[in-house]
């Protein structure tokens, strides 16, 4: 029987509905705003599908090492883990913090786990990881509001087809980056991120996220330039179609050249060639969605990882989208940073949702002023 170590942040991805770009030090704050718990319940669809093909397959048996309560153990129960196969080495407070995660990690550790799953966010892999100190090898579910650590599986499902391939003995340990994201400027519209460390992870290219890569590009100003020219003619074209824009800096560098107010990080609503709300949190979306029927969102995918959906704009939530439609949501990017992304990918919470995305198989992402490129789109 294999000893696989289990941690959840209960308080993971609280913040991205409602605007807060994170959760780290502002719990309290997303719960006030009506926040429900995304790690918890994503852990579950982990451990789920790992169990559905475990059952079957005797070299699957595993003893999970975890935390009680929210922690951990509450998601395995969920998912139908038998109570024999859990043993809970670390029993959180009431209120759990960062020091639970450390404590509980260094327990698993000491009773013998050989790879340890998390569900959490970048601030959740740099507290795993430097618990771990590379003794054994880690493993993300993604379930944060950012997620750009190249140590994260793409989704709940991967993670459980990763720890499969694993426990068979497929799969090899390589070192992924850790980085660590400043919350506080980030909900300040100011990206400081670095290397905090690497750290040993399962080595599969396609389950596995790429750190997320910065792309700079020599003919930057002449793209936005053309970029621009596009959506001003689509914002004078549509002058009563409200256009909610995506966070990052493509879309950004766009607003700046249209002389649009823009956040950095946020997603902003503009009508008629002008910003009308900014930093808008899911509940202000719809409530914006209820007055303007006619929609569309832009987005832009994380370099190098291809997410569209799922990472950074949690306010896009699947309800925002159900109403927008996913035929009304556009996807821009530079040529050199599509070029350095292999697929784009959705991963909204919602499977029904996701599949609808991924049946189309490919979408046209627009390249430059109306120019428009067909680029595969994977399920996760």
């Amino acid at each position: 029987m294999r000893r696989i170590g289990f941690v959840v942040n209960p308080v993971a991805g609280m913040g991205g509905r409602v605007g807060l770009k994170g959760t780290d030090g502002v719990a309290d704050e997303a719960r006030a705003q009506g926040a429900e718990p995304v790690a918890g319940p994503r852990a579950t669809v982990f451990a789920a599908a790992f169990l559905g093909v475990a059952k079957g397959d005797p070299s699957l048996r595993v003893e999970w090492l975890t935390c009680g309560g929210p922690m951990g153990y509450e998601s395995l129960r969920a998912a139908g883990v038998p109570e024999a196969a859990v043993e809970v080495v670390y029993t959180p407070g009431k209120q759990t913090t960062a020091s639970d995660t450390l404590h509980g990690v260094e327990a698993m550790v000491g009773r013998g786990a050989e790879l340890l799953l998390f569900c959490g966010g970048d601030g959740t892999a740099r507290d795993v990881a430097g618990a771990t100190r590379d003794r054994v090898p880690i493993l993300g579910i993604p379930a944060g509001v950012k997620m750009h650590s190249g140590v994260f599986a793409v989704s709940p499902i991967a993670a459980a087809n990763l720890l499969i391939a694993y426990v068979r003995g497929q799969l090899r340990i390589a070192p992924g980056e850790v980085l660590d994201l400043d919350e506080e400027a980030y909900r300040k519209g100011e990206w400081r991120i670095r290397l905090f460390m690497t750290a040993n992870t399962l080595a599969e290219p396609h389950l596995v996220q790429a750190g997320k890569m910065m792309v700079a590009e020599v003919t930057e100003d002449a793209i936005r330039t053309e970029l621009a020219m596009h959506f001003s003619e689509l914002f004078e074209e549509s002058p009563e179609t409200l256009f909610l824009l995506g966070p990052g800096s493509t879309i950004h560098g766009i607003a700046s050249a249209l002389r649009l107010e823009k956040t950095l990080l946020g997603i902003d609503a503009v009508l008629a060639g002008k910003t009308i709300e900014r930093d808008l949190n899911e509940k202000r979306i719809l409530a914006i969605l209820d007055r303007h029927r006619d929609a569309k969102l832009v987005l832009s995918p994380v370099g190098a990882q291809g997410f569209i959906l799922g990472r950074g704009n949690l306010q896009a939530s699947p309800d925002v989208i159900r109403r927008i439609g996913t035929k009304n949501v556009i996807v821009v990017a530079t040529p050199a940073k599509l070029e350095t992304t292999p697929v784009l990918r959705v991963d909204t919470g919602d499977p029904s949702l996701d599949a609808e995305f991924s049946a189309k198989e490919y979408l046209f992402v627009v390249i430059g002023y109306r120019t428009s490129k067909l680029h595969p789109i994977q399920p996760v």
